[in-house]
């Protein structure tokens, strides 16, 4: 079923309110004007959206096998802080079809691209000494094939890479667990350095297990509050969404991204000038007052958050179903 929003807004552009993506898929209705391109390119979130970390959302699985019959270009693109090929075998242990997919775009593969590469002139300017925060419980981020040095104190550090918030990487190659309050006290120290931060995940919290968890982004914006820089790499900067178009040679008319996060998902498709689609049923959950999977939001609490993230989804679903 495919509705309008009904809550009245000056100037502000108005969301469908969707049951499950069949008419996205099989229709025209996702147009934005009669020239505009058919929609090919599906750009999927996974936290949130298709999965919870632990099992796939209920439906998720045929949903993109039924998508796939469309000839939808579809690619997995998380502000996780692993490897693009990391992803696709976590989609695959969890039931879903991993040559349905074009691939996958990490924002942990793009900041591994860019420290190799060094050809970006921001990544040139880093030095390779750094302080390494990365997971613990999760299981800690390789950083072989970098030619980094990973330090323990500030005083010898040339820049921070974030790739999680549980942990202090050493230069054995082991990680000391820490809390969140011991890593910011470190932070506290670099930004006073004046050395900049790498975020390989710009996510603040995920959805794991039907649980909130404290992600990299939520070090990053400390980060930028003690006043140290912060380079950015994933959603919502629109790097990723163009890497996205890159790989399925598809244009910004063809494309639709599908997220769970009004800031990162929502608000990075609109600076990529591509549609978006909402769905209410993740890390918003509790804000707009949902307790059970699929449950329909309110649509004037949804007016209202999105506006209070800034963010302009083209369709508001409750889970990723067809």
């Amino acid at each position: 079923m495919l509705g309008t929003c009904s809550v009245s807004s000056n100037e502000v552009p108005l969301f469908q309110s969707l049951t499950g993506i069949r008419q996205l898929a099989e229709t025209n209705s996702f147009k934005v004007c009669e020239w505009c391109s058919f929609l090919q390119g599906w750009f999927l979130d996974q936290f949130g959206v298709l999965h919870d970390g632990k099992q796939p959302y209920p439906g998720a699985v045929s949903t993109i096998e039924k998508l796939a019959t469309t000839g939808a270009k579809m690619i997995i693109i998380s502000n996780s802080s692993r490897r693009s090929s990391i992803t696709i075998e976590k989609m695959k242990s969890l039931g879903f079809d991993p040559t349905l997919f074009v691939g996958a775009i990490t924002s942990g593969e793009l900041t591994y691209q860019y420290l190799q590469r060094r050809d970006d002139a921001w990544f040139s300017a880093l030095g390779r000494s750094c302080i390494h925060m990365t997971w613990g419980d999760r299981g800690a981020i390789s950083l072989e094939g970098l030619g980094l040095e990973v330090v323990e104190n500030a005083e010898d550090a040339e820049f921070v890479l974030a790739h999680g918030t549980e942990a202090l990487g050493l230069p054995s190659g082991a990680s000391l667990p820490m809390d969140l309050e011991d890593l910011e006290k470190i932070l506290e120290r670099c930004a006073a350095k004046k050395i900049p931060m790498v975020v390989a995940n710009p996510d603040f919290v995920t959805v794991e297990a039907r649980a909130l968890r404290v992600m990299p982004g939520t070090l990053a914006a400390k980060y930028e509050k003690f006043g140290g820089e912060v380079k950015w790499m994933g959603k919502p900067d629109k790097i990723i969404y163009e890497s996205a178009m890159a790989m399925t040679g598809l244009e910004a008319s063809e494309c639709i991204a599908v997220g769970d996060s009004l800031h990162h998902d929502i608000k990075g498709a609109n600076g990529a000038g591509i549609q978006s689609a909402f769905i209410t049923g993740g890390i918003h959950a509790t804000e707009l007052g949902l307790n059970s999977f699929a449950e329909a939001a309110d649509l004037t609490s949804v007016q209202a958050l999105t506006s209070k993230y800034g963010a302009l989804p083209s369709y508001v679903l409750p889970s990723f179903t067809w």
